[in-house]
């Protein structure tokens, strides 16, 4: 169980939204387990070199909003 709600992670998602969509990219909440994040990136940020500066930035904007998050993490139809 996670000290935040899904509603709250949803909230410091929709900070970065609009710098995704921007550059054709979108995001997907996926699930929020034991204060980790999951996330999914759509469109061109799903196959962007520059992923994991993404990730990175998207980390900091929920880091600073709910600061006992572990970890975002991407998933994909993988995993």
């Amino acid at each position: 169980m996670s000290q935040y709600s899904n509603e709250e992670v949803l909230k410091s998602l929709e900070k970065v939204r609009p710098y995704l969509i921007t550059d054709g990219g979108d995001i997907e909440f996926v699930s929020l387990e034991e204060d980790i994040v999951k996330i999914r990136l759509t469109g061109s940020c799903s196959e962007c070199p520059h992923k994991f500066q993404t990730l990175a930035g998207i980390q900091e904007v929920i880091l600073k909003d709910l600061p006992l998050i572990k970890e975002v993490k991407v998933v994909d139809d993988r995993n």
